[in-house]
């Protein structure tokens, strides 16, 4: 029996909820994809300019791109995605080294894949970087959830 001044959702506000809250779930998830892709974007564009307009070898090319996608990344990720509770000179340059030091990781392969596929194998350079960026993507996202912008426990200080 209904309660009087209650109303049964309909159909449509009952899919409105359900977004509401698979997006509160997903939040950082999602925020991470569009910043990812943003960044993906700057990437890519970056290794086209470097490669195609500045005719700059493959790999030169692949680590100039890499930079500007890594700082595009910390800007976003810090507190956007993340939401970085690192305060102090001290804990923010720890937070910024495990940064950097993860994206090198991901950095190496994405340069590795690129010599080996491209140069070596003679493959297409775009999509070959579309690939990588996909691997590179997933991996920095694991690696920044559980190594770099990691909660602090209340054990931990």
């Amino acid at each position: 029996m209904k309660e009087p001044g209650h109303r049964t959702k309909t159909g449509r506000e009952q899919k409105r909820s359900m977004l509401g809250e698979l997006f509160k779930k997903y939040k950082d998830i999602i925020a991470y994809g569009i910043f990812g892709i943003l960044t993906t974007i700057v990437n890519i564009i970056v290794y086209w300019a470097a490669a195609h307009l500045l005719h700059l070898d493959t790999v030169p090319a692949t680590v100039i791109a890499w930079i500007a996608a890594v700082l595009a990344a910390y800007l976003t990720n810090r507190k956007i995605v993340f939401h970085s509770e690192a305060s102090g000179r001290r804990e923010i340059l720890q937070e910024i080294l495990r940064f950097f030091a993860a994206r090198l990781a991901t950095g190496i392969f994405d340069w590795v894949f690129m010599y080996v596929t491209v140069d070596r194998l003679g493959w297409n350079d775009v999509a070959m970087k579309v690939i990588a960026n996909i691997v590179v993507i997933i991996s920095n996202y694991v690696l920044s959830k559980l190594v770099v912008f990691r909660r602090k426990n209340k054990d931990d200080k």
